[in-house]
């Protein structure tokens, strides 16, 4: 089989198992070629017993390498790393594939990605609302941003910002996509949302000293004043050093303790004290139970 070929049976395959409904989104995961913000192989992927982290007895550390530097190896529903040694991975295509599609992406919109690592999934988005589109990359780590920026170079249509995705204001968006875990949504997320505009960001919990934690994808979206909410997935990621706040950690472990996260369905903005609606409450949001005012 030929790469080309190889890259639209991956496509195809991530469609299934993602349950993908936006056709440019399918087509883009067969368009953009994964080994062109790698880095040059071989290359290190994670295995199942990867989540274990550094303290598995697994000498590999959770990770194998490919035999050669041949493309193929990246054409799987695999977590590949970028840097193993901080466990910092190219995230799991069927699961940034289904949060693409709950994205609801357009052809001609603007697109914020906050976390963009080397830009693969940021090549993946801008491909999804075309040359018409833009997407703006904002990545924490100067390292990994200098990389997407000369991966993504060759897209006109595209800007990578090295600065706080938590706090940095790229202005107005029809989506934004937060691809870092976040005790809560910052206020520069919400306000960039248009009219209609869709947010989507991993709330996750983590432990003193870890880099990462877990929790559940959020999606909002603006309909005026107003953000209808609700929580799509499970979320295993590495943590946004912008949108991070020690208490806020607190009262989301209770929340999720609590067991009926599904429950959410809206974000208010409003100044109110917090009532037995609010599932997670905080000084200028709340995530409530209640729906939306019409």
């Amino acid at each position: 089989m030929e790469l080309d070929e190889l890259r639209r049976f991956y496509a195809e395959e991530i469609r299934a198992v993602s349950n993908i409904q936006n056709d440019a989104l399918a087509e883009a995961f067969a368009r953009v070629r994964r080994e062109d913000y790698l880095g040059q192989g071989p290359w290190q992927i994670a295995t199942p017993d990867s989540w274990q982290g550094r303290a598995h007895a697994n000498a590999q550390g959770g990770y194998r390498t490919t035999p050669d530097a041949d493309p193929r190896h990246l054409y799987h529903n695999v977590l590949v790393a970028i840097d193993a040694e901080r466990r910092l991975n190219n995230g799991q295509p069927s699961a940034l594939a289904a949060w693409f599609d709950a994205l609801e992406l357009s052809k001609g919109e603007r697109v914020v990605h906050v976390g963009c690592g080397v830009g693969y999934y940021t090549a993946i988005l801008a491909e999804t609302v075309g040359s018409e589109g833009s997407v703006v990359g904002i990545e924490y780590d100067s390292e990994l941003a200098a990389r997407a920026k000369e991966n993504l170079a060759r897209l006109s249509h595209v800007e990578v910002v090295c600065a706080d995705g938590g706090t940095y204001d790229a202005g107005p968006a029809d989506v934004v996509f937060v691809n870092a875990g976040a005790t809560h949504p910052r206020p520069v997320w919400l306000d960039a949302l248009n009219d209609g505009g869709r947010l989507i960001l991993p709330l996750t919990v983590t432990r003193d000293g870890e880099e990462s934690g877990g929790g559940f994808m959020l999606k909002l979206k603006r309909a005026g004043a107003t953000f209808d909410a609700r929580i799509l997935s499970p979320v295993a990621i590495y943590s946004c050093a912008g949108a991070r706040d020690p208490e806020m950690n607190t009262r989301l472990r209770d929340a999720l303790m609590r067991g009926n996260w599904f429950a959410v369905q809206s974000l208010r903005r409003d100044a109110h004290e917090a009532t037995a609606e609010c599932w997670l409450h905080g000084e200028d949001f709340c995530l409530s139970t209640q729906p939306s005012p019409d």
